[in-house]
């Protein structure tokens, strides 16, 4: 009862009682037309950080449910999760079973993370599982550990080792030895000290490319966000404070 009781804690707020009492985001029409849904979790309080693992929990059981149910096995719309900084979302239950299902029901996630040891802190073993389903691994800079599996994950390629020898007597001799070496694509310090303009991306069953980062000033919607133009900054106050004078109403 205590373990429940300091589970069940957070929702002796109120405002988090409001908030989760109806339901507003129609999470299950997501896959039915384009949609674009922004969960904002606080970078430095994980208090409220379980509720959105629900919600994704919830989302993930409520798209497949309506993809098989509904469209035969594949959503109409397809479906794409930016999980940003994964780690602050918290566990999501049975992730490392929900991840090897969704895409065949036209849902895929983008796992962002600082450094692969976040992942195992959370899921533990299943971690590996995680990873492995998926498909793309893009590699943006990292040290240590990080540096040292993407190495280990290149692999190595082969080279061709020439000695020369010269024996100097009373007649002189010269040698000269071949052999074919096996050398690590990328050391651990090339990975380590990789230019910050440059990524590691992996695909599935394509060998890895080392390529530059994308400009992101040269996407042709790049001017419609606030880093272009500050006309462009959403402002949540002034969109909500109408609503708020209408209900108070």
């Amino acid at each position: 009862m205590i373990s429940c009781g300091a589970r069940l804690a957070p929702f002796d707020i109120k405002e988090l009682r409001d908030l989760m009492e109806y339901d507003e985001l129609e999470l299950d029409t997501l896959g039915d037309q384009k949609t674009a849904l922004f969960v904002i979790l606080s970078d430095t309080d994980s208090t409220f950080n379980f509720v959105a693992a629900l919600m994704y929990s919830q989302l993930f059981n409520l798209l497949c449910d309506k993809a098989d149910d509904f469209y035969g096995g594949r959503l109409p719309v397809h479906v794409r999760l930016i999980l940003d900084e994964f780690a602050n979302i918290g566990q999501i239950p049975n992730f490392d079973k929900l991840i090897a299902t969704i895409r065949s029901r036209e849902i895929s996630a983008s796992i962002i993370l600082q450094s692969q040891s976040q992942l195992k802190a959370i899921y533990k073993d299943a971690a590996e599982i995680i990873s492995d389903n998926c498909d793309c691994t893009l590699f943006l800079s990292g040290r240590g550990k990080n540096a040292k599996e993407i190495a280990e994950v290149l692999g190595k390629e082969t080279i061709d080792s020439y000695n020369q020898s010269e024996n100097r007597g009373a007649q002189t001799s010269h040698g000269l030895n071949y052999q074919k070496l096996g050398k690590e694509l990328m050391s651990q310090d090339e990975i380590a000290t990789m230019d910050g303009g440059k990524c590691i991306l992996q695909v599935r069953g394509v060998r890895p490319f080392f390529s530059e980062k994308y400009d992101i000033t040269r996407h042709p919607r790049y001017q419609y966000l606030s880093d272009a133009d500050k006309k462009n900054t959403f402002d949540v106050e002034a969109t909500c404070r109408p609503c708020a004078g209408k209900s108070g109403a």
